[in-house]
Order: C-alpha cells, then structure tokens, then sequence
C-alpha cells in the first residue's frame, strides 16, 4: 500500500480508502462486512469512509463494531453530516450547528471512537450562513471530536470561501470528496485547480462509476442478475453510462489494461490515482475477495502512451462540465 498526504497537512491516508456506502447495513450481512474490513486491513487499507446517513446510521455502527479491537491510532476514520438521518425530522439534516453538533455526537457512538480524522459537509448548505457551518465544524475540532474538516461535492466558489473561513478560525479544511472517473470529469476545470491553489485533496468516489468500468456491462446485453444497475440507489448514477456508446468503449479499454498487467476495475482506479490533486480512491466491496484486486491499482503508474490511449478510447464520452457540482439547492428531507 502506498500513502499520500491529505491536502497542505501533514496527515497521510492509504491511496485506497475503504467505503461503506450501499453495502454495510443494507445490501450484505454483517458478518460479510465485517470480513471485508478485515481483508482491507490484511491488504494494508487504513484509511475507512462512511456517513450518518448511510443506511439511516446503521452503517457507522456496523463499521465501528468491525474495526473494533485495532489499534485507534493506526486508522483513519472519516464521516459525514447532512443528509436526514433518524426519525428525519426539520432539524435532523443540513448544516444547521444543532444539526452538526448531535450528529458528530452520534457518529462517534456509533463508530465507538472518541474522534475521527476527518469530519466532512457531505453536500453544500444553501439554506445555512456559511459562518455557522465553519464555526461549527472549527468548535467540533476544538472539542477534539475531529482532527480536520473536509467537504464532499463542493464547487470551486464554495471551496473558497469555506477554506477563508476556516483559516480564519484556525482549522484546516483539507479535502474534498468528489466523483470522479475516467467517465465523470468535471471536477477537472474548477474544483481541481482551486483546490490545489488552496491545498485541499480530493478523495474520490465512484473511481470505477459505479461497476461500469470493470466491463462487466455488456453492449446489447442485459445487467447481470444482482448487479448494482438492478440497485435502486445505486442504478441512479449507473443509469447515464448504460448506453452502447459508452460499453462500447469500455471493452475498447481492455488492451491498455492488460498491457499493464492489470483488469478494468484496476485500470480505472489506477487512472484516478495518476491525478496528483487525488489524495485517495474510494472503494467498497460485498465480499472480502475484491479488495485485493483493487489493492493491485496502488502505486502503479501510467505512462503518457497508456493515459493518452484511454483518452482516444473515451473520447467525449467523458463528462466535463463543471457545473454538474452541485448540492441540493434546499435541504434534503
């Protein structure tokens, strides 16, 4: 495993980060999440994502009571706030202080840790001033719940102002969490040279969009039974890239992949982690024996010929437009 600092800190996180989104609590069985965790850490994976409001809070507990036992110190834990969590209530979502406040607090039971290393805005607020989410956030690192802030799917102007308020206060906001594939590209003209104007790292999700680029999608075929097209989460971002152009394409990329040893999911996790404003590539799993396979994308490098090459591949099918950042313009409920 190799390790990379996040943002202008002097933190370092596994440049593979284990996420439970769409698995713990909903979509396998404890005992195979709790395997899952284990075989990331056998393969070196220290660095563990979640939020409150996956599967409503039960996904922080089930990753808790899988990590616990190792040693605090040796991990790094990551959650988030601001989506509707518990009975959803008008107060239990957004940025609200009162909402990051009791939120904080019932992640750091549930996750059974006294603190976790970074505590992110899971979207952007438009209905709260930006001064009390960033006096919130700096009052929960303060009060040691959290060592750093960091931010998921925020544009290049939230970024900004975030990061002034959060100098001014005395904390660090170090990352942000994006999608971001060979598919997605749109943090590429904004959020990623602001971000490295202002030291902040982007760990990034949906390296592999979704299942898509592991090829297992084919052209004029249905989804495979089980798959995560047949999810109801999960199909709504799979539906963009379900159309013949882009499968098409996809097992165009085999001959690349190969050529350097490696399958499509490991290609495309690989491609992510060449972008040097990426600090991490978000992963999951539903059984224990895919982790290693996207492990093997660690530390490998592509070459200008092989990065040039998926780019003939892909052509425009890539999406770039950066105005497809954005957060809910009010409060999820």
């Amino acid at each position: 495993m190799e390790f990379r600092y996040l943002g202008h800190s002097g933190l370092k996180i596994s440049e593979i980060t284990y996420g439970n989104w769409l698995t713990h609590g909903s979509q396998i069985e404890n005992d195979v999440a709790t395997d899952c965790v284990h075989a990331a850490l056998d393969a070196g994976i220290t660095t563990f994502d979640t939020a409150d409001v996956y599967a409503n809070t039960v996904a922080e507990q089930v990753l808790g009571d899988a990590l616990a036992g190792q040693r605090r110190e040796s991990l790094e834990i990551f959650t988030k706030v601001y989506f509707p969590t518990g009975p959803k209530g008008h107060n239990d979502t957004g940025l609200s202080r009162k909402h990051i406040m009791e939120s904080i607090n019932g992640s750091l039971t549930r996750l059974g840790t006294d603190y976790v290393d970074l505590y992110q805005a899971h979207r952007y607020d438009h209905e709260t001033p930006l001064e009390e989410t960033m006096q919130a956030f700096a009052d929960v690192v303060r009060s040691g719940k959290a060592l750093y802030i960091g931010v998921s799917e925020w544009t290049a102007p939230q970024l900004r102002a975030g990061h002034a308020l959060a100098k001014d206060l005395g904390v660090q906001l170090i990352s942000n969490q994006p999608q971001y594939n060979m598919l997605w590209r749109v943090i590429e003209p904004e959020v990623v040279p602001t971000s490295e104007d202002l030291g902040i790292s982007q760990i990034v999700w949906s390296p592999i969009a979704q299942g898509v680029l592991t090829g297992k999608y084919l052209p004029g075929q249905p989804a495979p039974e089980g798959s995560r097209a047949s999810d109801k989460e999960a199909g709504k971002f799979i539906e963009r890239y379900m159309n013949e152009e882009i499968l098409t394409a996809v097992q165009n990329l085999k001959p690349i992949a190969a050529d350097h040893g490696l399958d499509l999911a490991q290609l495309a996790v690989a491609w992510v982690l060449q972008n040097p404003n990426v600090a991490s590539a978000l992963v999951g799993a539903s059984r224990p024996e895919q982790i290693a396979g996207n492990v093997a994308a660690a530390g490998v490098t592509l070459d200008d010929a092989a990065m040039h090459a998926i780019d003939a591949v892909i052509g425009d099918l890539a999406e770039q437009d950066p105005s497809l950042t954005k957060s809910p313009e009010t409060r999820v409920s």
